[in-house]
């Protein structure tokens, strides 16, 4: 990013970024009002497939951000916009809550336990031997095998507890077939994403906490990114990576002034 960049759109994590265990960040509310205010387009992402944007933006209402559910977009979305395009209407058969369920249903897929094309794996609370066991029954029977994320834990009150991720691997332990994961760090779900809102690559900006799901998916697709500080990557773990960010910051309350910066409005 430099004096001449004119950024038309911006994607942001939401987790690490906007949001800490449920609670705003600061500078996280001034940042989606200054990019409302510039009429810019933009996107919240989440690797969250449990729950709907209806959900997740009445989260992110509580916690003091207010923005529209359709700037909220999920790996269940993804997943059910790469479902859409490969094989509309298709039969899955699903493992997730209402956030993968839902974003299928709406998409012309049909879901069935039976005679399925693909197995769909998301996140979910309820885990179950039973419902792993037809998910690798189907999949030994030709059934394709997708996931919304490749996280191998994520947080609960009571502590970490087994993501999607973990799963995945246990069932791909019992086949031998990889997924095919419809979120971060696959830059699918940014391009996805910015098809949903009429954006391009080359005039967005990225920003994340994550070096190695985040920022990797921005490059990958073609974007300029910013890591914040507020999340999981630290400052001294930069240097493992072969790649950078195009810039870092110390959080969210740091980008505001960039909006304003680089929107096309400040141009002459």
């Amino acid at each position: 990013m430099t004096d001449t960049t004119t950024v038309n759109c911006w994607l942001t994590d939401m987790d690490g970024v906007l949001v800490y265990e449920n609670q705003a960040i600061p500078g996280a509310s001034e940042f989606i009002e200054t990019l409302e205010e510039c009429g810019l387009k933009f996107l919240v992402l989440t690797n969250n497939s449990v729950y709907t944007p209806r959900d997740l933006r009445a989260r992110l209402h509580r916690s003091g951000i207010d923005l529209p559910e359709q700037s909220i977009w999920t790996s269940a979305l993804s997943t059910a916009a790469f479902l859409r395009d490969q094989s509309p209407g298709a039969t899955a058969y699903v493992m997730g809550e209402a956030g993968l369920t839902t974003a299928l249903h709406e998409a012309g897929m049909i879901l069935s336990d039976t005679d399925a094309e693909y197995v769909v794996l998301g996140e979910t609370r309820a885990w179950s031997v039973p419902a792993i066991t037809k998910a690798i029954r189907l999949i030994l029977g030709g059934a394709k095998f997708i996931a919304t994320n490749p996280d191998p834990t994520g947080p609960s009150p009571e502590g970490i507890m087994p993501a999607t991720g973990s799963v995945a691997a246990l069932i791909t332990k019992a086949t031998g077939i990889e997924p095919y994961y419809c979120g971060k760090p696959n830059p699918y779900m940014m391009r996805a994403g910015l098809n949903q809102i009429g954006a391009h690559s080359e005039t967005t900006v990225m920003i994340g906490d994550r070096m190695d799901t985040d920022i990797i998916s921005g490059l990958e697709a073609g974007m300029r990114t910013i890591l914040v500080w507020t999340g999981i990557t630290r400052p001294e773990e930069l240097s493992r990576y072969p790649f950078r960010p195009t810039r870092t910051v110390n959080s969210i309350a740091d980008v505001a002034p960039l909006v304003k910066e680089f929107a096309p409005t400040a141009r002459p």
